[in-house]
């Protein structure tokens, strides 16, 4: 069968590229590698997390002021929490809780560090972020909050991140959590809106300079023809070559993949086995004041939303180092760093749920991209069209709207593309109507 356009992957990307499409009335197909959508939107309501949801991907509807979600799950009549408002922090320096003083340090800290690094990102030469805040090395805070900037919120090492691409997407306004979980909404309420969507179909190469116009999706189940791709899986999965392309990606569309690597943003969720919530109350953050630069770090964040589970962020490098190993390595580190936060006895009436594994996972192979110092816009050149339209790359690692590394920012990525593609084939329609003319 022949279609309009194919969409390779059933992402947050993939889902709004289609819901494009089908609006405008084109004839469109999803083509998924896994047996479910959402991508790196998945809500686990597996027994392990008994009456409670975990989102082992995207957790949040990020700058929801101006995120494009908000609005669908508004107007679907979903629950939604505002986790800043009910948010709470504790943060560690050596073996005791950080004072007044020390909080506002740190929250001069920050300030300076955003400074800093703003003024870097207008410079002429882009720079890593740890070498833009090298002046601030004798701070004592400034080690936590790159850590925070850099490996937890960007999910890449400062030494490797440009600083153009983290000034680009601060993430700025409020923070909502999806009661039923963000992966949930994304199955259940942006799915319906993309049309078909064909699950367990992989596609091994994509020929997208056919005779004639055109592009056609090879699959274990035959081929696809279409007038047009949109190709929304991860800078992971194109750089290690899953999906070939004939003839070859441009050189400067293959750079810009290699300048786009994956960040690792690993979970870890401890459930509470009784009724004992150690004095924390819900959407507690906790962390240690990190002492040495890139050293090995993880916070956690107590009882979201009111679940009886704490869950581990490990990002960047530290995320990068556990990835390939058994799940029982991350739960040590992650235990070792709790019981140092809120003591032996906690750590003893928590057991393991879940230990996410995006970094392994040959479908993702990481949890979102980042730039590399020099590529602050690579993003810009890997979502430019090809072939007159008929190839067009979309997702998170494509977002030019400093929404980069999230669910609305990749649903914006793929409704661009999706009208990119759209006025191409009503060109194309044109220029054929008007060849047919007498």
């Amino acid at each position: 069968m022949s279609f309009d356009v194919v969409i390779v992957g059933a992402g947050c990307a993939g889902l709004g590229a289609a819901a494009a499409l089908r609006e405008a009335g084109l004839n469109s197909i999803v083509l998924e590698a896994s047996h479910r959508v959402g991508g790196r939107a998945h809500t686990d309501a597996s027994a392990s997390f008994g009456n409670a949801v975990f989102d082992r991907g995207a957790s949040w509807l990020h700058a929801a002021e101006r995120n494009p979600l908000v609005p669908i799950a508004q107007a679907a009549g979903v629950a939604l929490t505002d986790s800043d408002r009910h948010s709470a922090r504790r943060t560690i320096v050596g073996d005791r809780l950080a004072t007044d003083a020390e909080r506002a340090e740190f929250d001069a800290s920050c300030e300076r560090f955003e400074h800093v690094t703003e003024a870097h990102a207008a410079e002429s030469t882009d720079s890593s972020v740890a070498d833009a805040i090298a002046p601030l090395r004798t701070d004592p805070w400034t080690a936590t909050v790159e850590t925070w900037e850099a490996a937890q919120i960007a999910a890449a090492d400062p030494r490797l991140l440009s600083v153009r691409d983290l000034h680009r997407n601060q993430l700025v306004g409020s923070n909502l959590n999806v009661d039923a979980g963000l992966g949930h909404f994304v199955q259940h309420h942006l799915a319906p809106l993309a049309g078909e969507i064909r699950l367990g179909a992989p596609v091994s190469r994509i020929s997208w300079h056919r005779a004639g116009g055109g592009i056609a999706v090879d699959t274990p189940d035959g081929t696809i023809v279409a007038r047009a791709c949109i190709v929304t899986v991860s800078t992971g999965v194109l750089a290690q070559g899953a999906i070939g392309f004939d003839p070859l990606l441009p050189a400067d569309i293959v750079d810009a993949i290699q300048g786009l690597p994956m960040g690792l943003l690993t979970k870890i969720a401890l459930r509470a086995t009784d009724s004992d919530r150690f004095g924390l109350p819900d959407y507690c953050g906790l962390s240690r004041r990190v002492e040495e630069p890139f050293a090995p770090n993880i916070s956690f964040l107590a009882w979201p939303m009111g679940c009886d589970h704490i869950v581990g962020f490990l990002g960047g490098h530290t995320a990068w180092s556990f990835a390939g190993q058994e799940p029982r390595a991350t739960d040590a580190f992650a235990r070792e760093h709790l019981r140092r936060l809120i003591g032996a006895a906690a750590e003893r009436s928590l057991v393991t749920a879940a230990v996410t594994d995006w970094g392994t996972d040959p479908l993702f192979l990481g949890a979102y991209a980042y730039a590399l110092p020099g590529y602050s816009t690579a993003r810009d050149k890997l979502a430019e069209p090809m072939a007159d339209g008929r190839l067009i790359f979309a997702g998170e690692a494509t977002c030019t709207d400093g929404l980069a590394g999230t669910v609305g920012g990749a649903w914006n990525s793929g409704r661009a593309a999706a009208q990119t593609v759209r006025s191409m084939l009503s060109r194309r329609s044109s220029t054929a109507r008007l060849a047919t003319l007498p």
